[in-house]
């Protein structure tokens, strides 16, 4: 267990099987797990192949467009895989032969109210850039206690992303139990929920989706002792895999954007980067939102509050991006843990893509997180 390395979420016996119900459609468990197989760019053993999205930069940050397919080498589990093709794809043109599609997500739960106020300003400045129009086609979400306020049709007219905006205020978070201990548990409960609707959804539609999440992410406690056993280790290993395995099926990138986020020591995300290829080395730090973007290769932005160069920063992931394909090796048993590793045959560059995916993912339809006590929180948290 790693949970000296980094503090960890502990949640009352959440149930969620269900997400928020703004989103009309969902997948839970082993449908997740189903979608995945299914899916061109599942690698698993139900599928043919598999396409990973890997972005370039050097050092500078400048994105590289003059890689050649034998500059790449892709180890599956360390053991190196042939390519089935490599192509340079530019999600911004027009007509892409790629299709590209940002959502940029509200957080209006895990922040202060103030901070979402100014949150709000700023995208206001990021949606009349360049006289309103869009790089990518974008929607937006806005996330509160309540659901999620969903503008379904991706458009790159900043104005009407705007409209939605203004439309689709946040207000004050509803007075339930949602302050100390219990509203921690409560928003982390909420933020996944929307995340895993949200990856159901995407997962019905084709191309690429880069998710940018404005916000903190939710919050934390930790305590460095505890164990929840087999049992409760097995249930979380398969919350990890199940949401892990939508985000694939849903081809989604996440970027976490905080911009008023320095100094909160956000780099502890980097302990689980590696992901988790057995029960028991499931720990609750590897749902936080910051791992989840570093796995799914995006990027963790904090510290600025000019929103709009921070969302053009992800955005610009698209404009030119190499999709790898290859067929993945075998899986020896269900829920097994693949980890990726894209590497090339130029020094200086840096490579992002989806750190691993689990092969024929096999949870249960119905889930739920180990029990802890109140008590165990407070402890942790003095």
């Amino acid at each position: 267990m790693r949970h000296s390395a980094i503090p960890a979420v502990i949640f009352i016996g959440l149930l969620f099987a269900a997400p928020v119900a703004a989103i009309s459609q969902t997948t839970t468990g082993s449908a997740a797990a189903q979608n995945v197989e299914e899916s061109p760019a599942a690698g698993s053993a139900g599928s043919s192949a598999m396409t990973l999205d890997v972005v370039v930069t050097d050092k500078s940050g400048a994105l590289v467009t003059d890689m050649q397919p034998g500059d790449f080498k892709l180890l599956d589990n360390k053991q190196p895989q042939t390519l089935a093709s490599v192509e340079l794809a530019n999600g911004m043109r027009a007509k892409p032969d790629f299709p590209v599609e940002a959502i940029v997500l509200v957080d209006g739960i895990n922040p202060a109210f103030q901070t979402v106020a100014n949150e709000r300003q700023w995208l206001t400045s990021f949606f009349k850039e360049n006289g309103g129009e869009l790089a990518l086609p974008t929607s937006l979400i806005v996330l509160t206690d309540a659901g999620m306020k969903v503008q379904e049709h991706p458009s790159r007219n900043g104005g009407v992303l705007l409209e939605f905006l203004n439309a689709s205020a946040t207000g004050l978070r509803a007075i339930r139990r949602s302050e100390g201990l219990e509203g921690v548990i409560e928003r982390e409960k909420d933020s996944l929920n929307a995340l895993d609707a949200l990856a159901a959804q995407e997962a019905t539609k084709p191309g690429r989706k880069l998710l940018i999440w404005v916000g903190p992410g939710w919050g934390l406690f930790s305590n460095a002792s505890w164990d929840g056993g087999p049992r409760d280790e097995k249930i979380l290993f398969n919350y990890i895999v199940s949401l892990s395995a939508a985000l694939h099926a849903a081809r989604i990138t996440i970027y976490s954007i905080d911009p008023t986020g320095a100094g909160r020591g956000q780099f502890f995300y980097e302990s689980y980067l590696k992901g988790v290829d057995e029960p028991k080395h499931a720990d609750y730090g590897d749902l936080l939102l910051q791992v989840l973007a570093g796995q799914s290769g995006g990027q963790v932005l904090f510290g600025n509050n000019d929103l709009a160069s921070l969302i053009d920063r992800c955005v610009a992931d698209a404009k030119a991006y190499y999709a790898l394909t290859y067929i993945p090796p075998p899986a020896a048993h269900t829920n097994e843990y693949h980890r990726i590793d894209v590497q090339v045959d130029k020094p200086g560059l840096n490579v992002r893509t989806r750190a691993g995916y689990y092969s024929m993912p096999n949870v249960p339809a119905t889930q739920s997180f180990p029990k802890v006590s109140l008590q165990t929180v407070r402890e942790s948290s003095e």
